[in-house]
C-alpha cells in the first residue's frame, strides 16, 4: 500500500508561493509512489487558539475536520511562509488547535510518530530559510520525525517555469531529494 500524505502550506494567501511549491512537491511525491493529498488552509478557518474558547464550545468543526485529516495520513509536507523571520500565525494556530487531545485520544495523536518534509518559499533571496527552524523545533518538540535536507527557495516568484516545474537545476535536484528521502522514510516507518 503507497505512503498515504497530506500536504498543505502554512499561508492562507490565494496565489501563495508557498502553496505553488508545495503541490509541486507533491507531484514528485506522486512519481515516487505515494498517495497525496493537497489541500489549502484557507479552507479551515479556526479562531485563534483560546483554552476559555475550547472550554466553553469545544474544538471548532474545522478544526476537528483538519485534525481528522492529520490523523488519516502518515505524512506531511508542509509548505512554511516565512512572517518576520518566524512561522506564521495561520500555521502555529492549526498546530495549537490540532495538538488539542479529544477524549479517549492518546496526547499528540495527530503528530506523534508523523514523517515530515518542510520546504520554503519567498521572493527574498534566503527564500523563508529563517521560518523552517522555527516550525522544525515545534514540530520536533510534538513528536513527528523531520526529514533532513530541508528545501528553501528564494526568488519563487521567478522559479517556475512556464513547463511548471523548477527553473533552477541545482533547486529542483534538492526538492527531488528530500522527497525521495521523504516518500522512502514515509515508507519504512510511516506504516500504520
Amino acid at each position: 500500500m503507497a505512503s498515504q500524505i497530506l500536504a498543505f502550506s502554512g499561508s492562507l494567501r490565494k496565489d501563495s508561493y508557498n502553496q505553488q511549491l508545495v503541490e509541486h512537491a507533491a507531484e514528485q511525491a506522486r512519481k515516487r509512489g505515494a498517495e497525496v493529498t493537497v489541500i489549502s488552509l484557507a479552507d479551515y478557518p479556526m479562531p485563534i487558539y483560546n483554552q476559555d474558547d475550547e472550554d466553553a464550545s469545544g474544538i471548532p468543526a474545522k478544526a476537528l475536520e483538519f485534525r481528522e485529516l492529520l490523523k488519516s495520513h502518515q505524512g506531511f509536507i508542509i509548505g512554511c511562509p516565512e512572517y518576520n523571520s518566524s512561522i506564521t500565525a495561520a500555521l502555529k494556530n492549526a498546530i495549537d488547535w490540532a495538538s488539542r487531545p479529544k477524549e479517549g485520544e492518546k496526547p499528540l495523536e495527530c503528530f506523534a510518530g508523523k514523517i515530515v518534509a518542510l520546504t520554503a518559499a519567498s521572493p527574498g533571496a534566503l527564500g523563508g530559510l529563517r521560518g523552517l527552524d522555527h516550525v522544525r523545533e515545534i514540530l520536533g518538540n510534538i513528536q513527528c520525525h523531520i526529514v533532513p535536507g530541508m528545501v528553501s527557495v528564494g526568488g519563487i516568484h521567478e522559479a517556475f517555469g512556464d513547463d511548471g516545474n523548477l527553473k533552477n537545476d541545482r533547486t529542483r535536484g534538492l526538492l527531488e531529494g528530500l522527497m525521495d528521502n521523504f516518500v522512502k522514510t514515509c515508507d519504512a516507518l510511516g506504516k500504520k
